[in-house]
């Protein structure tokens, strides 16, 4: 049974392992004990990688752990684990703003309205924020 409940996403991710070269990869679910991506090659249990999401300079980074690897679809769906909470809690709060961006970007795309980062933050969040579950520690009762 899974211990966290998962939020899918679609977004752009770097990753890096020590003795690779990085491969094609999507962010496709995030929970408070780490996240799954798709990529285009399998990548060994137990590797370290170096995650990275482009949302802002710098780019937001983060060490993981692979704990799964599966085949998908003609690609390979990549379990990672977080190794603190506050890795955890960073990465919830990174996937917030993407899709606050992604906000941003559709109202622009199919309203027409040029809106700021911070306004379409308090839109999103009166919008959205009762979607987006609460976050709990792994070491919460």
């Amino acid at each position: 049974m899974r211990q966290y409940i998962r939020h899918a996403t679609d977004i752009p991710l770097s990753v890096q392992a020590a003795d690779t070269s990085p491969p094609d990869a999507r962010l496709k679910n995030f929970s408070c004990g780490g996240l799954s991506f798709c990529s285009d090659r399998a990548i060994t249990l137990g590797q370290r990688l170096r995650l990275s999401i482009d949302i802002d300079e710098p780019p937001f980074e983060i060490d993981g752990q692979v704990v799964w690897c599966h085949v998908q679809d003609e690609q390979y769906l990549i379990g990672v684990c977080f190794h603190t909470d506050q890795d955890a809690f960073s990465v919830r709060m990174v996937e917030q703003l993407c899709r606050i961006e992604e906000y941003r970007e559709k109202v622009q795309r199919t309203e027409g309205r040029d809106i700021d980062r911070d306004q379409a933050a308090r839109e999103w969040i009166e919008l959205h924020a009762a979607e987006f579950p609460n976050w709990q520690p792994n070491n919460a009762d």
